[in-house]
Parts: structure tokens; sequence; C-alpha cells
């Protein structure tokens, strides 16, 4: 199978309606912009998915919606968006010590840090770091 191919039959229509009704109750705009958050590949991105993969989508959405009591017509909040679908901790997730120390430490000594390892480091385009 070539790369980026379905491997199976695409889904209907009303699946991809559906399926894009249920994403944008969670607060999404479109299928791209569910794509990090809900681990989407490109193809399904761009709103291509197998009959299979939307209706396992689907079912899952639907399946979330029941246990955290988002049918109820409320929207969901962060919190229960990310146990909804399952999404791994990223940026909604609490952050762990480390990630609050590297926060708290001084542009500076990142950078030397980094080029000691080995690492090119430049300044952001448009903005100066903190130091």
């Amino acid at each position: 199978m070539p790369f980026g191919q379905q491997s199976g039959p695409p889904a209907s229509v009303r699946q991809v309606r559906e399926l894009l009704a249920l994403l944008q109750g969670l607060g999404h705009v479109d299928f791209r912009d569910a794509r990090g958050p809900m681990g989407f590949t490109q193809r399904q991105a761009a709103g291509r998915f197998t009959s299979l993969e939307a209706t396992a989508l689907i079912d899952r959405l639907h399946e979330a919606e029941t246990e955290n009591g988002t049918g109820t017509g409320l929207p969901p909040t962060e919190t229960e968006r990310v146990v909804a679908v399952g999404v791994p901790p990223g940026p909604l997730a609490e952050p762990s010590e480390f990630d609050r120390a590297l926060r708290r430490a001084p542009a500076a000594k990142l950078v030397a840090e980094l080029q000691r390892r080995g690492w090119t480091v430049s300044e952001p385009r448009g903005r100066r770091p903190q130091t």
C-alpha cells in the first residue's frame, strides 16, 4: 500500500459530517484544528477517513460524551476534553517539576547548556528571549 493511502473503503459523507459535528462540539473548528489533540494523520486532518476509522472515532466520541456528562448541552472543559478523547499528556496536562524548573531557568543558562551539548541556538524572530 502506498504511503498515505487509505486501507479500506472511504467513510460516507454522513459519517464525515457526524464526525465533524462531534469535533466542533469539542471546540475544534475543523479536522486540521483537531489534528494534534486527536492524533490525526495528515490524511485524516484533511477529512479523509476509512469507514472503520470514522465508525471507531464516532463511537469513541459518543462514549466519551456519555461518560463525562458532556451530552447535557454544556461545552466540555479543557480537562474533560483531554479525558474524553484520551489525549496523551501535552500542553493541557499539568507540568512536571522538571518543566517548571526549565521555565524558571534564565534563558542564558539554557542556551549555554544547549550549546555545550552541541546545539545551535538563535534568538526567536520578533522578540528577545526572557533572561
